[in-house]
C-alpha cells in the first residue's frame, strides 16, 4: 500500500502499525538478517547510535528484564522501593549510585519478597535461602566467643569420631 498523491497515508496510524506488525511476524527471520547485515556493514554508525542512545537503551533493557523475569513494570518496582523506604529490605542501606536493588523472589513460587542490595541478595543465595541455615548462622554470630569456640571444638571432635567410625565400618 502506498501513500496517496498528497503524501498522506490511505489508512490510520493504528491500522498501519497493525499491518506492519503482521508483515514483520511473517518476515521476521528475513528482517532480522537484513538488519544484522546492515549493522555488520556499518559498524561506525551502529556504535555512534548506541553511544548516543545509551541511557535510553539501558532503561529499555531494565524494563524488559523486570517484565520478563519478574512480571514487574518499572512503576511497580518503584512502588516496592518506596514501600521499603528506598533502602535494602535486609540491611537497610541505600542502593549504590547507578546500581538498582535486586528483586528478591522465592525460587519455588516466583513470589517477590522485596528488593535487596547485591551483598544481601548474594548472601541469601549462598545460604541457599534455607531458613534453618540462616537461623543457625544468626545464632552463630550472636553467640559469645568462648561459647562459640567450645561448641566448635566439640563439633569438630564429634565429626572426627563419626568419620573414624565410618572408616572402621568400611
Amino acid at each position: 500500500m502506498s501513500a496517496t498523491k498528497d503524501g498522506r497515508r490511505p489508512e490510520c496510524k493504528a491500522c498501519f502499525d497493525a499491518r506492519r506488525r503482521r508483515w514483520y511476524e511473517k518476515n521476521r527471520e528475513r528482517e532480522i538478517a537484513r538488519v544484522r547485515s546492515w549493522q555488520r556493514a556499518n559498524p561506525e554508525r551502529v556504535k555512534a547510535w548506541r553511544e548516543k542512545n545509551r541511557d535510553r537503551r539501558l532503561e529499555k533493557m531494565r524494563e524488559i528484564h523486570l517484565r520478563n523475569k519478574f512480571g514487574l513494570t518499572p512503576d511497580k518496582y518503584d512502588r516496592i522501593l518506596e514501600s521499603q523506604g528506598g533502602v535494602c529490605a535486609l540491611c537497610e542501606c541505600p542502593p549504590t549510585p547507578g546500581i538498582s536493588l535486586h528483586v528478591d523472589h522465592d525460587h519455588g513460587t516466583g513470589e517477590i519478597r522485596g528488593l535487596l542490595c547485591v551483598r544481601c541478595n548474594n548472601a541469601l543465595g549462598l545460604f541457599r535461602e534455607d531458613p534453618d541455615l540462616l537461623r543457625r548462622a544468626a545464632r552463630y554470630v550472636t553467640a559469645d566467643a568462648k561459647h562459640r569456640s567450645q561448641r566448635t571444638r566439640s563439633e569438630r571432635l564429634t565429626r572426627q569420631r563419626a568419620r573414624a567410625l565410618r572408616e572402621v565400618a568400611a
